[in-house]
């Protein structure tokens, strides 16, 4: 259930940086990095600060998101019910919420690994730019993991 809900919180997350970024992707990535590692974001606070922000500001696209996360969502799980449990796909899932969620420790928790995902929220508190690094570093060691390694060690 608990890896259920974390493809669906992905699939809305990716939706929504498909709306939000469209043309203008590399300009909007950019100042999106820089207001993560700059002065706007320095705590919790802030960042809760700026969600507000944005929800008041993109209403509409975050509920097109919504609306569009929960037929995905379900198509998902029923055509892919039995491969979701395979370690295959874990690895796969994995290295999406590792470049995705990265910072947050999202692919950390998905693995069960729920100690890392507090330190990931920890150093994404501390220092944000370092969180991200991190996230990408997972996501590439996953992808360059074999089956076995995967399931061995992550498992």
């Amino acid at each position: 259930m608990l890896k259920q809900i974390v493809l669906i919180i992905a699939i809305f997350i990716v939706i929504l940086l498909a709306l939000t970024f469209g043309e203008s992707a590399a300009r909007e990535v950019f100042a999106w990095v820089s207001a993560l590692s700059g002065v706007l974001i320095r705590n919790f606070g802030d960042l809760f600060s700026a969600v507000s922000i944005y929800l008041h500001a993109h209403t509409g696209k975050v509920l097109l998101a919504l609306l569009l996360t929960i037929p995905i969502s379900f198509w998902i799980i029923r055509s892919r019910k039995d491969s979701l449990a395979k370690p295959d796909s874990q690895r796969k899932i994995a290295i999406v919420l590792a470049v995705f969620l990265g910072w947050l420790g999202g692919h950390r928790f998905y693995l069960g690994q729920v100690g890392w995902g507090i330190v990931y929220l920890v150093i994404f508190y501390v220092f944000a730019p370092l969180a991200v690094i991190l996230g990408l570093i997972d996501a590439i060691r996953y992808l360059f993991m074999d089956e076995e390694t995967f399931s061995a060690t992550l498992l």
